[in-house]
């Protein structure tokens, strides 16, 4: 094995993309770095191509440019020969500044005889500028959508093919989301919220055009569109044509009435900064990442809702190991995190088996086998795929996720989980039984409602939102009064309720009656219920109930900037009847082991930040990315694949090896899934 190649980064610097320099750690660098990536990555220009901090000869000063490129085949990389230059500010310097905005990008392709492209961007604004000279030498500045790619191909800029939709990298969705919310929030001026359900329709807009194969994409906007009141309004025009499918075919999210408010001005903007991309097929942890952020900051509520990180998901979910074919769920499902990476798990099963069936890989399928993995998938999320809250907006939040990262919306209902049964809204009764393929009759009180064999979930915590309803808390044994014998340590149920429990408590049994006999759990829970001497009847009551497979203790700024309760992930499998009839028969329990892990690094910081890993002496490092873009393009030897050794921090989180020691962990013990 080859020794990994480690460069270690001074404190305060970043290593830059391009060019390998280290460079000020500072907003302004951020969004460059950013940019850098999309260059590379989606636009396909190699780096040999680009400078950064370029030294422009402006009349007698002689400013820096943030990032110029040439084109592949230039004889010389001069000022005279800049095909596009890029300039890039941080979030609170506005586009009309008049040294930093745009005026000054415009001053620098002035000086710049053949560059007929800028870009200005501050991350929440983007503007792109196409050069042109008159008659008379008067330089004009026209509107564009976009940069055009390295190979200058300005029809995909204008109108994007299904072969030019590029993959998203890095942060670039989250701020493509970014932008066209704050768009909608400042030009229209709706609400955060309502500009955030705006948003959400034309997401659906671009995801249906999408799976519409093998019809031309409809969910575009030329520059020129964009750029006139006219074409704006046949842009409104094309995409109101795909909302009305959107609404026939997700009518359980849009109401028949329900039309995208947005202004045609307002709509044409956020067209163009969505069409370049494939929502279905950039990959899940970007746009999960990107999504579940803007949600979080638009719809948290105050019911104890604090979202899971994404890497604590993965973990839970890889352990767990939903398989196909099996019922999962998750009970308060907030923006749809867990359901959305269970069922990604499922989904490589199922893309899988459609390599061995077909003996192609998935790059090389054509029109017909694709359309049948989504019908695949479509089922399987509707069949074995549920999500419940309590919030509607949540759940169609959730809905969304659902149909952008596994195009399937699977059974995603809103309802208080916690209720009995039998006062579930007949709505929500209805939609249940037809899924599960049961009667509605059948669904009668809390010992009626074993239905799935997975449950992966984080409950609400809190006891600032207790629950006192005595028709909720008659359905639990852990609402009622325990005692505790002093001489035994044992804890015996009394018949007297308490007069208010936390809900996490509640949920903890809620999910233990939705689970089959043998099905398993992976959930979220606080340390005092693990760990508080007076909390110890909770415990006496997992351990009757079900086999403690695992507990993952996780780091107190797991959740960290918005919460810092300590928490664990607890692993559970419910014992059938005839295991408990056993252990009652013998008088003791079973003995077995369990899997026990602390995570003492999570990734980020108390406040949100990302941590690196570090060298002995405390220094940040770079390794070579596994995942570096082969890029094609003209060398000296011709036209050939080059690969740009990209260099990257790698994320300090212990949370990615645990699934692996305990897959391996779980063979010795025998257990199955």
């Amino acid at each position: 094995m080859t020794e990994q190649k480690v460069i270690v980064i001074p404190d305060g610097k970043i290593c830059d993309y391009i060019d390998g320099k280290f460079r000020n750690d500072t907003p302004e660098e951020y969004v460059r770095q950013t940019i850098e990536k999309r260059l590379v990555n989606e636009h396909k220009y190699l780096p040999s191509q680009v400078k950064i901090e370029y030294t422009l000869q402006v009349g007698s000063r002689k400013p820096r440019a943030d990032i110029v490129i040439w084109d592949r085949d230039v004889a010389e990389q001069s000022q005279g020969n800049i095909k596009l230059i890029i300039e890039c500010k941080k979030e609170t310097v506005n586009a009309n500044n008049a040294k930093d905005g745009i005026a000054q990008l415009q001053s620098y392709m002035s000086v710049c005889p053949n560059c007929e492209w800028g870009m200005w961007t501050n991350s929440k604004q983007k503007f792109v500028f196409h050069k042109t000279i008159d008659e008379s030498g008067k330089i004009n500045f026209m509107d564009f959508n976009d940069i055009p790619s390295a190979d200058g191909n300005l029809d995909d800029v204008n109108r994007p093919s299904r072969k030019s939709l590029k993959n998203a990298s890095d942060d670039n969705l989250l701020f493509v989301f970014k932008t066209c919310h704050d768009s909608i929030y400042v030009n229209d001026g709706l609400p955060k919220q309502s500009a955030f359900f705006e948003l959400l329709k034309v997401i659906f807009c671009k995801i249906e055009d999408e799976k519409n194969i093998p019809n031309p994409l409809e969910f575009y906007t030329t520059s020129e569109e964009r750029s006139n009141p006219d074409g704006q309004l046949t842009v409104q025009k094309r995409i109101s044509k795909i909302f009305q499918r959107v609404k026939k075919r997700q009518g359980k999210i849009f109401d028949e009435n329900d039309e995208i408010k947005l202004t045609p001005r307002s709509l044409a903007y956020i067209v163009s900064e969505l069409q370049r991309y494939s929502l279905l097929n950039t990959n899940i942890d970007i746009k999960g990442k990107a999504y579940e952020e803007i949600v979080g900051a638009n719809l948290r509520g105050d019911r104890g809702e604090f979202f899971t990180p994404r890497n604590v998901m993965k973990m839970t979910v890889e352990m767990i190991n939903p398989k196909l074919n099996e019922r999962v769920a998750d009970t308060s499902c907030g923006t749809g995190g867990f359901v959305v990476t269970a069922m990604t798990h499922v989904i490589n099963q199922i893309e899988e088996n459609f390599v061995k069936e077909f003996g192609v890989p998935k790059k090389d399928w054509d029109a017909d086998t694709i359309r049948a993995f989504q019908n695949k998938i479509a089922e399987v999320a509707g069949t074995f795929f549920f999500g419940f809250d309590i919030n509607p907006d949540l759940v169609k939040a959730t809905k969304m996720n659902m149909v952008m990262n596994n195009d399937g919306s699977g059974n995603i209902l809103q309802t208080n989980s916690l209720l009995p049964p039998h006062e579930w809204s007949d709505e929500f009764r209805t939609r249940l039984s037809e899924a599960l393929g049961i009667n509605k009759t059948a669904i009668r009180n809390h010992k009626s409602i074993e239905f799935f064999d997975v449950i992966v979930t984080n409950p609400p915590f809190g006891s600032k939102i207790p629950i006192k309803d005595k028709n909720i808390l008659e359905q639990f044994d852990l609402a009622h009064i325990w005692e505790n014998d002093k001489k035994s340590g044992k804890w015996t149920m009394t018949g007297r309720l308490q007069s208010s429990v936390s809900p996490e408590i509640l949920f903890i049994e809620r999910c233990t009656q939705f689970l089959v006999p043998g099905g398993r759990m992976g959930i979220v829970l606080p340390d005092s219920i693990l760990g508080s001497p007076g909390l110890g009847y909770i415990r006496e009551w997992l351990i009757q109930n079900h086999r403690i497979i695992a507990s993952i203790d996780l780091h107190q700024d797991t959740f960290q900037p918005r919460n810092g309760t300590q928490t664990s992930v607890l692993f559970l499998q419910k014992k059938t009847q005839e295991q408990k009839y056993a252990e009652e028969k013998s008088g003791q329990m079973s003995d077995y082991n369990i899997f026990m892990a602390m995570v003492e690094k999570i990734g980020h910081d108390k406040r949100g930040n990302p941590i690196f890993k570090r060298d002995k002496e405390g220094n940040e490092i770079l390794v070579p990315d596994k995942n570096s873009v082969l890029v094609t393009g003209d060398t000296d030897k011709g036209t050939q694949t080059v690969e740009h050794e990209q260099k990257v921090k790698v994320e300090d989180d212990q949370t990615i090896d645990i699934p692996a020691i305990f897959a391996e962990w779980k063979a010795r013990e025998g257990l199955s899934w």
